[in-house]
């Protein structure tokens, strides 16, 4: 486990694989709060956002040390990756942001959603870096569906397939297809649409086994995007984890509404696991 000693952003057991290229001099952050401050939070926004999203929780905890909001590549100001990316290869480039610009204070790593994938795989792939980990809605696992909701997906996808293969006879483009019947997310994904793909193929149980920081998993239990019930799976596999579920709260009023119910759970969980 790691310990709230100064911070050493090191090497890790990352992958044998050489870290994807990207120029760190053009990845979007804003620094907030004390430099000298007990922690280090970096904060990490969902899919299709930027760093704004995460402020408003942040602003509760502007006194507990140093904040980085960062813009993921692809995401905001931050130009996107030229190859079509994994969450390593952003968690393995967050970490070589990390290394250049980390203060001495423990690290503890904010994601929503998607950034939640990327602390999945940052806190697996260098244990070194993160001290805590506090992933809120995150993403990570396939969805388990009733009967009735793998038919319906699977009708859905039958009938796409079907319509794209003679979409060009009835004078349909494929653009209008996937208006129909695409998520938002991906019908949103534009340029980045080839790295939703292979995001939301992963599975990320083993990199979560692996995790040896303490993790507060927190999840609204009105999130329909991402169920609480993959909250439920992620703290059986994560060693050292907490689960909170906050009622009538979705999948973005968790960061909104309910920001004050979220960081006074995470005030006192950090206390608590700082002893």
């Amino acid at each position: 486990m790691t310990t709230d000693s100064p911070n050493a952003v090191g090497a890790g057991t990352a992958a044998a694989a050489a870290t994807p290229d990207y120029d760190l001099s053009r990845l979007a952050f804003d620094r907030l709060g004390e430099a000298a401050g007990r922690w280090h939070f970096v904060w990490v926004h969902g899919w299709g956002q930027n760093r704004e999203a995460m402020k408003s929780l942040a602003q509760s905890l502007l006194a507990f040390g140093t904040h980085d909001f960062i813009d993921l590549p692809g995401f905001g100001a931050s130009p996107r990756p030229v190859a079509t990316w994994t969450t390593a290869d952003y968690a393995d480039v967050v970490h070589r942001w990390l290394s250049a610009n980390a203060t001495a204070a423990p690290i503890v790593w904010v994601g929503h959603s998607f950034g939640g994938r990327v602390g999945i795989q940052l806190a697996a792939r260098h244990p070194d870096t993160v001290s805590r980990a506090i992933l809120i809605a995150a993403a990570g696992l396939p969805r388990q569906r009733s009967t009735m909701e793998q038919a319906r997906l699977k009708g859905r996808i039958w009938t796409y397939k079907a319509l794209k293969r003679f979409a060009p006879l009835a004078g349909v483009s494929e653009d209008d297809l996937r208006r129909k019947f695409g998520s938002a997310d991906y019908q949103n994904a534009g340029a980045m649409r080839d790295i939703f793909l292979e995001v939301i193929r992963e599975d990320l149980s083993g990199e979560a086994r692996r995790i040896t920081c303490p993790v507060h998993l927190i999840y609204g239990s009105a999130d329909t995007e991402t169920p609480p019930e993959i909250g439920e799976r992620l703290a059986k596999l994560i060693p050292d984890a907490r689960l909170t579920v906050l009622d009538d709260l979705d999948h973005y009023s968790v960061l909104d509404a309910g920001r004050h119910q979220v960081a006074k759970r995470l005030k006192a969980w950090l206390e608590e696991t700082n002893r």
